[in-house]
């Protein structure tokens, strides 16, 4: 049976961006789990078509347009029209886990939990045999207990967060900066500790090609460049390039050993997308490194990449 809280009311952001499909399933998986929410507002970010009639299928959904580019400024507006205790952050491509809400409500009882991280999962088209793409991205993406731990944010796509820690923390950063990184290093400086919680979980699509992948791969580089003033940052930055280039040799025993996968087949194609992508990433440094222009790159943002 579907519940609501006497005490703590939250509301489900989601920045859609041509993701017709996609949000259809993710209100479908909302609508159906143990604990409704209290409202859920789907910020459209300048689609061909906006999803009014997926929207108006789902009680208790509302949308918001917001015509400026960047999947941030689109949460920002949707936690602007919002009025939970609670902000539950989830892409419009992401399918929530039937218990996804529940979890969140159990783990902000506790008032010493401000901000919280979940597990992002790959799904897949055939769990039996695995493109390179989901077998790659089972292992290395969405590695948000590593990037809690070692980094101090997570990612927006599964993000809990009280109202009042948003306040403090402030907006998301526009498309000039990776906005989820951004926000959490924000709270972590702030002195807000960010919790992972393994069992807060949605499930994401794999990347189609790696057109896609390398389309992610140039914003994150190019706003990493950005920080590249000194001469000794950009020796180390071209340091860290050639590091990358012999990296996924290391990675090896990681690969033969990750429970996120199963087989000898479906482990050599995830060492196979490694190694193509770092070797690309690698590549891309080196661009940058004689001169590319990052902020071409940021401002050529995928219109149709908004997670």
């Amino acid at each position: 049976m579907k519940t609501k809280p006497s005490v703590l009311s939250i509301s489900v952001v989601i920045p859609h961006l041509n993701q017709r499909s996609g949000l259809l399933r993710c209100l479908a998986a909302l609508d159906a789990g143990t604990r409704a929410a209290n409202q859920i507002i789907v910020v459209d970010n300048g689609s061909s078509h906006p999803p009014d009639d997926i929207c108006a299928e789902f009680e208790g959904v509302r949308l918001v347009h917001q015509p400026a580019p960047g999947p941030g400024l689109a949460r920002n507006l949707g936690v602007a029209r919002s009025t939970g205790d609670v902000l539950a952050f989830i892409d419009a491509d992401c399918i929530p886990a039937h218990d996804w809400l529940a979890t969140a409500e159990q783990a902000m009882g506790d008032p010493d939990v401000g901000i919280l991280g979940g597990n992002v999962g790959i799904e897949y088209d055939d769990p039996n045999r695995l493109t390179v793409l989901e077998a790659y991205e089972s292992i290395f993406a969405y590695r948000m207990d590593r990037y809690i731990a070692r980094q101090g944010f997570t990612g927006t796509g599964n993000l809990v967060v009280r109202r009042n820690v948003f306040d403090q923390v402030g907006a998301f950063a526009g498309m000039s900066l990776a906005e989820d990184r951004d926000w959490g290093q924000r709270a972590t400086k702030l002195g807000h500790r960010i919790r992972y919680c393994p069992d807060l979980k949605v499930l994401h699509p794999a990347r189609q090609s790696f057109s896609e992948l390398r389309a992610k791969w140039d914003r994150q580089i190019a706003h990493d460049t950005q920080g590249c003033i000194t001469w000794r940052d950009h020796l180390r930055w071209l340091g860290k390039a050639m590091a990358l280039s012999v990296s996924p040799l290391a990675e090896i025993p990681r690969i033969a050993t990750c429970s996120r996968i199963n087989g000898w087949r479906n482990r050599l194609l995830a060492f196979g997308g490694l190694t193509r992508i770092r070797l690309y990433r690698a590549g891309r440094m080196i661009q940058f490194f004689v001169g590319m222009d990052a902020d071409h790159i940021v401002r050529r943002w995928n219109r149709s990449d908004a997670s």
